[in-house]
């Protein structure tokens, strides 16, 4: 318990020193009605702050999933509403710099401070009630000499970071998603992890409609899909919960490649289809085994497609490996953080390569999808849940 105190102790003091800043600007500049407002910041002030405490120190792992999911809003709410106002105390100080020197306020600057306070809460919230329910279809072309001949204009869908559990027993999204890839025509559809966000059984209400999948489906396991974000009461309890993953997918007619490979033939060609478990950078555990996804050697001239979860996998041991001739890796995990606004997002500081295609053309490449749904914050804020069509075309750019 002594950590998350001593985590939300600084965010509460800062917190407390913005509220007190507009209350003193309310009750210096708004005579009329000053007392009121003064009163409702105060009150308001304690009731979050209060309401911050039991959200930092609810037992998460162990608590239902209705549970974690209003505290997923409430600390969203809690957030929507100081993010406002710490843009509007910034730009108002700035704007009360030159009182320093004997100069008056710059009023457009506080007026500015204001207009963005109102501007990121209505981005949060409009993140939070419209983007996260749209969809976008990023289509492209991997070219590449290395493509076999019958693959050339191979269609393969993507789906990564669905996260059954953001959204209880409703269906209706997950629905619009099938609908969009059956549209597209997909030869073969690819999932890259992380199909819950806790436990097997935020799956069940979602098996019949992501069996509606008219293609065939290969899937392998993101960090979220092994139970390690539960309290579980036994080992055995979490082994069943991993069984129960399992049986579900294969109650969808999905094909789970748990360090596993398959050939895929079309006419006179073959191309392998590589899995591998979760192999992830600290502090997600590794539990997979390239070498043993792919007995044979991974120099060999077979055009190979590797499915891992974690980006970080891919930097760490195939980007510049010699050793290793995979054209095409698809990758997940990293949401964007579910924040990307004008092409940037906050999780380029934890991982370079955290949306979009990497690597030279003509050696190792990697795409990495943003992700279906959400985890942490209930939005995305730019950051729009990505369907990916990717079109393999033998040839040289």
């Amino acid at each position: 318990m002594r950590l998350p105190l001593l985590l939300i102790l600084p965010i509460l003091i800062l917190d407390a020193l913005v509220d007190w800043y507009i209350c003193r600007a309310v009750w210096r500049r708004c005579r009329s009605h000053a007392g009121i407002w003064r009163r409702t910041a105060l009150w308001s002030s304690i009731g979050l702050a209060a309401f911050l405490i039991v959200i930092i120190l609810w037992p998460k792992k162990s608590g239902s999933d209705a549970d974690l999911a209003g505290l997923m809003w409430g600390l969203y709410v809690y957030f929507s509403i100081y993010i406002a106002k710490y843009f509007f105390v910034i730009f108002d100080l700035v704007a009360k710099l030159p009182q320093l020197f004997g100069g008056k306020r710059i009023k457009v600057l506080t007026w500015t401070g204001l207009v963005l306070s109102v501007l990121s809460f209505a981005t949060m919230w409009w993140g939070a009630l419209v983007n996260r329910w749209q969809i976008d279809v990023t289509e492209l072309e991997f070219v590449d000499e290395r493509v076999p001949e019958s693959f050339d204009g191979y269609r393969i869908v993507q789906l990564s970071d669905i996260h059954t559990g953001t959204f209880g027993r409703d269906t209706a999204f997950m629905s619009d998603v099938v609908e969009r890839v059956n549209s597209l025509d997909p030869d073969l559809v690819l999932f890259t992890g992380d199909l819950v966000n806790r436990r097997s059984d935020e799956l069940e209400p979602f098996v019949s409609t992501l069996s509606r999948i008219k293609a065939p489906v290969y899937s392998v396991l993101g960090n979220h899909d092994y139970g390690d974000y539960y309290h579980w009461p036994d080992a055995a309890a979490k082994e069943a919960n991993h069984r129960k993953l399992l049986d579900l997918q294969r109650d969808m007619h999905w094909q789970l490649l748990n360090n596993d490979s398959r050939m895929l033939h079309r006419g006179n060609d073959s191309i392998a289809l590589i899995g591998v478990e979760n192999i992830g950078d600290p502090p997600f555990p590794v539990y997979g085994d390239l070498d043993a996804a792919y007995p044979g050697d991974l120099a060999d001239p077979v055009f190979k497609v590797l499915m891992s979860h974690n980006p970080a996998h891919w930097v760490n041991d195939i980007e510049d490996a010699p050793d290793k001739n995979i054209p095409l890796t698809l990758a997940g995990h990293t949401h964007a953080m579910q924040i990307e606004l004008l092409g940037m997002s906050p999780t380029s500081l934890r991982y370079p390569t955290w949306s979009g295609m990497y690597g030279d053309e003509g050696a190792n490449r990697m795409y990495v999808n943003i992700g279906l749904g959400e985890v942490g914050i209930p939005a995305r804020i730019g950051a729009t849940p990505e369907i990916t069509l990717i079109t393999l075309r033998r040839g040289n750019r």
